[in-house]
């Protein structure tokens, strides 16, 4: 199922809003709303200038400016990422997308073998992006007190001082050396240069899981559950890309076919799911490709079996139950490609197909054959 909805795009990267994402403005509101009257003398303190809050505490005003200043927030978030994106963009490196969610936002981009020379820009940008933009909403706080209704000044003053001290934190936050934070992508870039980029990658890896500790350890003794989500967030984060760097890093120059089996075992779409089952129990193999008058149409699996009850896959041919159009791939494909679109589409196996013809089949248990060889190697 969908999760994000597309509103639009811009120098033809989508843009999309996460569902979690219409959660987190209310809730943002409805803290910055509480929070009012203490917020408003802070600002006053740091930017030494008098605000006259008599608007921003009348009636519903003050969750009316937490809103605001909630997608304010978010709007510097989308900004920051659009840096990052339009700086890869140029780079060469493709977008998928941005995507706006609970916990800021995200720039889905093409996974390759990071080049320090481009990483170390592109992670910049962002963060350099936001302190901009703190910078100049900052800077704003000291015009607008030479506006005649004080009131009204008052107003924009909190609005604009609110997001420059959110912003200049957003930047700092997010140059903190752990990874998924730009800050742990600049810190491997600049390790980068100076020895191998696994070796680089596991170094900032580890950094960033010893800031996740420091996190959850101060969420629990200061009952903050947004510390311990973080926590959890750039822990998974740091996990995940020294993973990755690992697959791409043994799975470098390996093809679909030094992996795949060529002795195929296929089913035609007429055959028995009884039939089908004893196969799998012959076999040992919990899938297969299903072929008619020697075309590719489509896959079966175990798990399409286990879609129907025992009692109706007596009457029931694998036709019925196959996916038709399967991912195919080519035997000269990478295998990192392979692996990516079995974890991104939850699939165990992929038909390998050569002009037109089936030539074999890769399964993920193929690919973490070759990972195990070629780490031991």
């Amino acid at each position: 199922m969908e999760t994000s909805l597309q509103i639009g795009n811009i120098a033809g990267i989508p843009v999309k809003i996460h569902w979690s994402f219409l959660l987190v403005i209310p809730l943002f509101a409805w803290i910055i709303g509480s929070q009012i009257v203490l917020t408003t003398e802070l600002i006053r303190i740091l930017f030494g200038v008098p605000i006259d809050a008599t608007l921003i505490t009348a009636g519903l005003n003050p969750y009316i400016l937490g809103t605001v200043v909630a997608l304010g927030l978010f709007f510097g978030v989308f900004v920051h990422e659009v840096a990052h994106s339009l700086i890869a963009k140029a780079k060469g490196i493709k977008i998928h997308g941005i995507t706006l969610l609970i916990l800021g936002g995200v720039s889905q981009m093409e996974e390759v073998v990071p080049d320090p020379k481009v990483e170390l820009p592109m992670a910049l940008a962002g963060p350099l992006t936001s302190l901009a933009i703190g910078i100049i909403c900052s800077a704003l706080v000291y015009v607008f007190p030479v506006l005649p209704d004080p009131a009204v000044a008052g107003v924009l003053i909190f609005t604009f001082g609110y997001l420059g001290i959110l912003n200049v934190l957003l930047f700092a936050f997010n140059l903190l050396p752990a990874f998924p934070m730009d800050g742990g992508r600049v810190l491997r870039a600049w390790l980068a240069r100076r020895m191998p980029l696994s070796r680089a990658t596991q170094i900032a890896a580890d950094v960033g899981k010893g800031f996740a500790v420091l996190f959850g350890i101060f969420g629990f003794l200061m009952l903050n559950p947004i510390l311990i989500l973080i926590a959890f967030f750039i822990y998974i984060g740091a996990n995940q890309e020294a993973t990755f760097l690992r697959y791409y890093v043994l799975l470098q120059d390996v093809t679909v076919a030094d992996a795949m089996s060529n002795s195929l075992v296929t089913v035609e779409p007429e055959t028995p799911l009884p039939r089908l089952l004893e196969l799998m129990y012959e076999t040992k193999h919990l899938g297969f490709p299903v072929v008619e008058r020697g075309n590719l149409v489509g896959i079966v699996t175990l798990s399409d079996i286990h879609k129907v009850s025992p009692i109706d896959r007596e009457a029931m041919q694998v036709r019925d139950v196959m996916t038709r159009d399967p991912i195919t791939l080519p035997p000269s494909a990478p295998l990192i490609d392979a692996l990516r679109i079995m974890t991104t589409h939850g699939i165990g196996r992929i038909p390998v197909v050569d002009d037109g013809d089936l030539v074999g089949i890769v399964t993920r248990t193929d690919v973490l054959r070759v990972m195990e060889l070629r780490e031991k190697a």
